[in-house]
């Protein structure tokens, strides 16, 4: 997908893996989900990665997206990967004016013509919401739950339910944890990943090729572990959890959980495992996420049995041109044939809306 955008002075597309890496390493802040690998190793064929690196002086901003074309038009959008992304800053606090930034990115945006952007943003880097200040809108999505790393291991497990200590214990006497060393152990995981997934009845999006699992195994841009508890009487590998590790921030990520042994939670002693690791490789944050579409359904009760430090998870919705916006919505509900009150208006963008 060509970038047809001139150089601004002061903003400018990176989508180079060699200058992306570079300028994301020159910033405090950041999360896996800001590099460039991640970008590669999630997006679909029709997606390009792209930063957008924007400069005023000594204050910096580095915005990664993904664009695609709008199917039927000549037009793009923008898109974030699935997980905790959004921009980062440099020497920006929280009394930083955005007009400038608004301006150049508005123009730099139109010149590409996209039409709008969406993105998840990330609720521990700071000044997301500064930065995105007067555009469009920033709209709190549900909570998430963090484990405060920073905290003394016997402080974090005061925060646990009296269940939960239960369940862990349980698990520990019944079986072993252990990092997945090899391709058999990984095939392992995944097996049980996608035998949790069936499991749960989740939609394909979730049924990531196995080469997605081992590219972010390999990846040398962050590092992703996957635990495994083996039985300790039959041998066997009962269940596993990924989890991604970039600067203070360790990501829960995926699980999966042998459906004979769900009565030992053993997933449970595995995200307990990983606290104590984290905690000991001076980790700050531990993500466990939130629930399914971000609501606090009986996943995030899950999760909130290990702390009660809960973020705010917060989405981006930007429409960069307000009069093609609404033209593509209003072709989308013609040929999809919308009767009545089909539209969701919480849906974004509207025109990709399928009913």
């Amino acid at each position: 997908m060509p970038i047809n955008s001139p150089f601004m002075n002061n903003i400018k597309i990176l989508d180079k893996k060699r200058e992306w890496d570079t300028f994301i390493a020159s910033f405090e802040h950041s999360d896996s989900y800001h590099t460039y690998e991640y970008h590669k190793i999630v997006k679909n064929e029709t997606e390009q990665p792209v930063l957008i690196q924007y400069c005023e002086g000594d204050r910096i901003i580095a915005l990664p997206l993904l664009l695609r074309t709008i199917p039927g038009s000549s037009y793009m959008d923008a898109t974030s990967v699935y997980g905790y992304p959004g921009p980062l800053t440099k020497n920006i606090g929280p009394d930083y004016d955005n007009t400038s930034f608004r301006a150049a990115l508005l123009k730099l945006l139109y010149s590409m013509e996209v039409v709008s952007v969406f993105s998840r943003l990330n609720p521990f880097i700071p000044y997301q919401d500064i930065i995105l200040k007067n555009m469009g809108e920033v709209a709190f999505c549900g909570k998430i739950v963090n484990i405060d790393l920073t905290m003394e291991l016997e402080d974090q497990k005061k925060e646990y339910n009296r269940r939960l200590k239960t369940h862990i214990n349980k698990a520990r006497k019944n079986c072993t944890t252990k990092k997945a060393s090899n391709d058999m152990e990984i095939d392992a995981f995944i097996n049980l990943y996608y035998e949790n997934m069936r499991r749960v009845n989740a939609t394909k999006n979730y049924f990531f090729d196995r080469n997605y699992f081992f590219e972010l195994i390999r990846s040398k841009d962050f590092n992703t572990e996957v635990l495994l508890a083996v039985h300790n009487e039959s041998k066997e590998i009962i269940s596993g959890a990924m989890f991604v590790k970039k600067n203070k921030i360790v990501q829960y990520h995926l699980s999966g959980t042998d459906e004979d042994y769900l009565y030992l939670n053993p997933v449970k002693m595995l995200i307990d495992e990983m606290r104590v690791l984290a905690t000991q490789e001076n980790f700050g944050f531990y993500n466990l996420g939130g629930g399914v579409g971000s609501s606090e359904d009986s996943l995030f009760h899950f999760k909130s049995g290990f702390s009660k430090d809960f973020k705010e998870f917060k989405l981006w919705k930007y429409i960069v041109n307000e009069s093609i916006y609404k033209e593509l919505t209003d072709l989308n509900k013609q040929n999809t044939q919308i009767i009545g009150n089909g539209s969701s208006g919480s849906f974004f963008p509207s025109y990709r809306q399928t009913y």
